[in-house]
């Protein structure tokens, strides 16, 4: 597909008193950009379905497969409640999947929402047909992170590993950073409507944010061992603390404080949704990544 683009020149020149000045006008045709064709692996998980619909309303990308072991040959349309089936069943295999997308010569990206022990082979398998990565799999391993950069660098196809996609998330972390110089106790409290992967995710990124900082944190009573004080994370004494019950909100907060005042930082996540935004991101930075 192509576009066509017009310019309007208005060239003034010395000429003669009755000459007239007339404009100039000038076309071309230029190609037209082609969509990102997305790939959803995991895409009958609540996050999985919430990223057909976001990638579906987005700019400049497109769903153009969905795998899962759940729902198969279901339309991944119909899965997501959307008012159009979207023509394109849920398969339990990848490579297939990714056969049928490698034969277009339009950027292609995999988002992962599958486990960490299958995040290797699915990002290896995406490489070989021409396809890069993003992943956001919890307690996905450090080891497993590393080969995936010494693959990926190799192969010299770009492949974006998440620890997050809140962007809220992200700016909370950047703000704990900030006030540790100022700080020099702080505590992060955690609660969760399941007591599954505690501590989190996030208590776990934004203590090891906070280590190495040259900063020793809760120096009163670093070395208690009463349990109620919470689990110390790393060895700079920041403690954690985490509450379960059902109903609440994915929260997490950081508390800061100084002689005669506290410092505290919030956020609350209430729907998958708000992970939507960071995703697109992902997508449109991974498309431009050569490792």
């Amino acid at each position: 597909m192509a576009t066509l683009s017009c310019q309007f020149h208005l060239a003034i020149h010395r000429l003669p008193c009755k000459a007239r000045v007339r404009p100039c006008f000038s076309c071309s045709v230029q190609p037209s950009q082609s969509n990102i064709k997305v790939v959803i692996n995991g895409a009958a998980k609540e996050i999985g379905r919430a990223a057909v619909i976001a990638v579906t309303k987005a700019r400049g990308m497109e769903v153009a497969g969905a795998v899962d072991s759940y729902c198969v040959g279901e339309d991944i349309g119909k899965v997501c409640d959307m008012e159009e089936p979207l023509e394109i069943p849920i398969m339990n295999d990848l490579t297939m999947v990714l056969g049928s997308i490698s034969q277009s010569k339009e950027t292609g990206v995999v988002v992962d929402f599958t486990q960490p022990s299958a995040v290797y082979d699915n990002v290896k398998q995406a490489t070989a047909f021409g396809l890069r990565s993003v992943v956001y799999v919890p307690r996905i391993t450090v080891d497993t992170i590393s080969a995936l950069s010494a693959f990926c660098e190799k192969a010299s196809m770009g492949c974006l590993v998440a620890p997050t996609l809140s962007i809220g998330s992200i700016l909370l972390q950047q703000a704990a950073i900030s006030a540790s110089f100022h700080y020099n106790n702080v505590e992060i409290v955690e609660s969760r409507a399941h007591a599954t992967d505690l501590p989190s995710p996030d208590a776990i990124q934004i203590a090891n944010n906070l280590s190495n900082l040259g900063q020793i944190y809760n120096r009163e009573d670093l070395s208690t061992d009463v349990s109620a004080r919470g689990q110390v994370l790393g060895e700079d004494g920041v403690r954690v603390h985490s509450m379960v019950l059902p109903g609440l909100p994915s929260s997490t907060t950081v508390y800061f404080s100084g002689p005669g005042e506290v410092y505290t930082i919030k956020h609350d996540i209430t729907d998958v949704q708000c992970l939507m935004p960071g995703l697109l991101l992902a997508i449109r930075k991974v498309a431009r990544l050569k490792e």
